[in-house]
């Protein structure tokens, strides 16, 4: 099925005033001595954002999402949602925008404008983009999910296939988190006509070579222990890649699980996130709503067993490095990814930083795509 058919977000109010029924009975687990996050999401947080949320208005969320065109298909057997947005430039640069994990279309909402219509937010026509934004298999309204196997790759070969099916021969991608990996597997790919991956994110690690390190400096090492940092707090990485249906179960009954379960959202509760309580609302909200934490848990688990054997990037990369975000590393990222040709760091925001500094964003991707 090759179609591409209308859809706009639509939420039941039932399902609506479900949320609210379970909000209002929530069962808080007792807090840890302190209650800091430390230990994980702590009570008095969970316990101010559950307030939030019952006057939290989804429906305003829904208009702001159907203000853009949506659209659904189907690629490799699995329905594919996404919004389409072109410019008003004709020939405008198309660009594809890879979402995080946890995270949604919504990370780019206060992107498209300016990508779109550049000459009304600082920009020029030659800064134009026209925009698709997927919804990656397994999240938001691209379920349910057919199949299994569904690795960083293989939606790399869907959003080429969906960028060629809209009428794109030539075009970019930017992502982050699960959406810089799957930029960079595009690079891999390196399809006729692609402009290029810009992403936040590199993720090069240590092979075990001492000689690997001759080319650390301060700024290398101190990258290291981030990365040490950022992985004695990601422990959903090994839950997601060993039990993911085991997660799912919790996730599916429980909204104040799912608003536990995102505590990258908050820095992984560092203090550093700029990311609203309202964003990380809409957030939560439209994962309870299409129940899709469980299927978006299991690319740990595909990841871990795909048996790909590591590969050299070839194609055109650069890497916007922002300051609260995992550190690329880049001696590490360099031997992973010939195609480097752009690199920038940025002195405020994080692994959200669509969504923090959008702006920033957006006018690393002018450069880049100049």
């Amino acid at each position: 099925m090759n179609q591409i058919e209308p859809f706009a977000l639509t939420v039941l109010q039932s399902d609506l005033d479900d949320l609210q029924q379970r909000l209002a009975h929530t069962r808080f687990a007792p807090a840890v001595p302190g209650d800091s996050w430390d230990y994980g999401t702590p009570e008095a947080y969970l316990r101010s954002m559950v307030e939030r949320w019952q006057a939290f208005d989804w429906r305003a969320v829904e208009d702001r999402v159907n203000a853009y065109p949506g659209f659904l298909t189907e690629v490799d057997g699995q329905r594919i949602h996404f919004l389409h947005v072109r410019s008003a430039v004709e020939d405008a640069t198309p660009l594809l925008l890879a979402h995080s994990y946890p995270g949604s279309i919504l990370d780019f909402l206060d992107m498209i404008d300016p990508l779109v219509d550049p000459e009304a937010h600082g920009g020029t026509a030659a800064d134009a983009f026209h925009v698709v934004i997927p919804s990656m298999p397994g999240f938001g309204w691209s379920t349910p999910v057919v199949d299994t196997g569904w690795t960083m790759a293989r939606v790399a070969g869907t959003y080429d296939q969906l960028m060629r099916r809209l009428g794109y021969p030539s075009y970019g991608v930017h992502g982050s988190d699960g959406g810089a990996m799957v930029g960079r597997e595009l690079a891999v790919l390196d399809p006729e006509g692609f402009r290029g991956a810009h992403v936040l994110q590199l993720f090069s690690f240590p092979s075990g070579d001492p000689s690997e390190f001759e080319a650390f400096g301060p700024k290398e090492y101190a990258a290291l222990e981030h990365l040490g940092w950022f992985q004695s707090v990601g422990g959903y990485n090994q839950m997601n890649g060993t039990r993911p249906q085991t997660v799912a179960a919790g996730l599916a009954d429980s909204p104040v699980a799912v608003l536990a379960y995102s505590e990258l959202f908050e820095s992984f509760g560092n203090g550093t996130s700029l990311v609203t309580p309202e964003q990380v609302l809409a957030q939560a909200t439209l994962y309870w709503l299409t129940n899709t934490y469980g299927s978006a848990a299991r690319y740990h688990f595909e990841e871990q067993r795909s048996g790909a054997e590591p590969v050299v990037s070839r194609g055109r990369i650069g890497v916007a490095v922002f300051k609260d975000d995992f550190q690329t590393i880049r001696p590490l990222a360099e031997r992973d990814n010939a195609g480097i040709q752009h690199w920038t760091e940025h002195e405020r925001g994080g692994h959200y930083a669509a969504m923090e500094v959008p702006d920033e964003v957006v006018a690393d991707l002018r450069v880049f795509f100049a």
